[in-house]
């Protein structure tokens, strides 16, 4: 399951900074979680998804 935790962790990292902002700091505790639970290949990835606007 820690592959869901990964996912929903990043999700929710990015939903909390569009609410809250960048400086909003309860938003790192996601950030955290998903560069520990993450592959850095995941990340990477869905950070090139991001960029393109093609993240689902």
């Amino acid at each position: 399951h820690q592959a869901k935790n990964c996912w929903q962790n990043y999700v929710d990292y990015f939903k909390c900074v569009k609410a809250k902002g960048e400086d909003y700091a309860p938003c790192e505790q996601f950030k955290f979680a998903y560069t520990e639970l993450c592959p850095g290949e995941w990340v990477s990835f869905w950070d090139e998804q991001r960029e393109a606007g093609v993240f689902p």
